[in-house]
């Protein structure tokens, strides 16, 4: 067990930190921030040591600058079994930091909301991601929160620990903070190097989806992204991996016919069985059922109009997985409603990559060292 004995803290969002900073308070915590983060302190009538009386150097160069510092990095960095570091913190009056807590400039926000360059040149942070990596380096003598979605692990450790953290819990922080640090430099890469002739392939996504299992009942899946962007699922069982599959092909190939007259398709295992465009969407249907009635059975069905109560009566008699279309009618999502496992997708507008990203031999695969995410221990799962 370690004892928090001070603190650093810098943060963007002062969201749910007054809790975090009235506990640390309680704990007699020596506190140290700069900024906003230090009026921020100060209002809630709890003691903050401004980190520039500390390092006896001003906030410079539009605030870019102010926590870039031996006298806090040291206090971060040092090795606290090593008679060495200590006795360099002690000749250069450098405080040990146990705890660093910080939210990093919201750069992905600031990119998606349109701003100008210069804006989200301002947003990359350099200070914030410093302290976050060093924290995490020394991760078994300090205790890194890496955002603020991680205050309330923070309060619970605080509390279960009174004022002390366990090696675990440390260590499982620091592999957070090295992830929160990878994204965050993965987009900005993707920012400079927009470009598909770009020598490096960076890949990372927090938003994950568990699917129902993976290619095969016994393995486990993820989707990596936000399938609420394309679809609103109304009904019936979660997706598989092999069901998101046949969706994904299903939609890349509807994609072709959105301006079309009425058309429907049918997929199996990645691949068309069946498709028509006529008149009425209920010809549609039943003319691409009689392309492969066989094969449609358990299959993937996509619309590119409204489904009707016809239709969906049509639809009805054949056991399938999933309904893909734009809408639904009130009387047709009722009938389709009927098959308590059928899964019922609503489609909505949205862009699709102009690049697809596929593994294949040793190509680029997951980053779990080997290992299920969930169970730590199998190495066959579909991701």
């Amino acid at each position: 067990m370690t004892k928090i004995k001070s603190a650093l803290i810098s943060v963007f969002h002062k969201d749910n930190l007054e809790p975090v900073i009235r506990k640390l308070h309680e704990l007699n915590v020596t506190l140290y921030s700069t900024g906003g983060t230090e009026a921020f302190i100060k209002k809630l009538d709890v003691p903050v040591n401004a980190v520039e009386d500390l390092t006896d150097y001003p906030s410079i160069l539009g605030g870019r600058v102010k926590t870039l510092h031996p006298k806090v990095f040291g206090g971060i960095l040092s090795r606290r079994e090593m008679e060495e570091d200590v006795a360099h913190l002690e000749t250069y009056d450098i405080p040990p930091i146990d705890l660093v807590i910080v939210d990093l400039y919201p750069f992905e926000e600031t990119l998606a909301s349109g701003a100008s360059e210069q804006e989200i040149i301002e947003k990359i942070d350099i200070g914030g991601i410093s302290l976050i990596r060093a924290a995490a380096k020394n991760y078994k003598d300090v205790t890194i929160v890496p955002g603020m979605q991680f205050y309330p692990e923070l309060l619970d450790i605080l509390e279960d620990g009174n004022g002390e953290t366990e090696l675990k819990d440390r260590k499982r922080l620091a592999a957070a903070a090295f992830d929160i640090s990878s994204h965050y430099d993965a987009a900005i890469y993707g920012f400079f190097s927009d470009d598909q002739k770009a020598a490096s392939l960076k890949v990372s996504e927090s938003n994950f989806l568990p699917l129902r299992y993976g290619e095969n009942p016994h393995q486990r899946g993820r989707f990596y992204g936000d399938l609420s962007e394309v679809f609103d699922q109304l009904h019936g069982k979660e997706l598989s991996y092999n069901n998101l599959l046949d969706v994904d092909a299903a939609v890349l190939l509807m994609n072709e016919f959105v301006d079309a007259p009425p058309t429907f398709a049918i997929m199996k295992h990645n691949n068309a069985c069946g498709l028509a465009t006529r008149d009425t969407l209920k010809l549609a249907y039943t003319d691409a059922l009689a392309g492969d009635p066989v094969s449609a059975f358990g299959g993937i069905l996509i619309a590119n109009r409204e489904i009707d109560s016809q239709t969906a009566e049509e639809i009805n008699a054949l056991f399938c997985e999933v309904v893909i279309a734009p809408s639904y009618s009130d009387d047709a999502l009722e009938i389709l409603k009927s098959k308590k496992k059928r899964i019922i997708l609503t489609q909505k507008e949205s862009d699709f990559p102009s690049v697809i990203l596929r593994s294949a031999v040793n190509g680029i695969r997951p980053n779990f060292a080997g290992r299920c995410p969930e169970s730590g221990h199998c190495k066959s799962q579909a991701f």
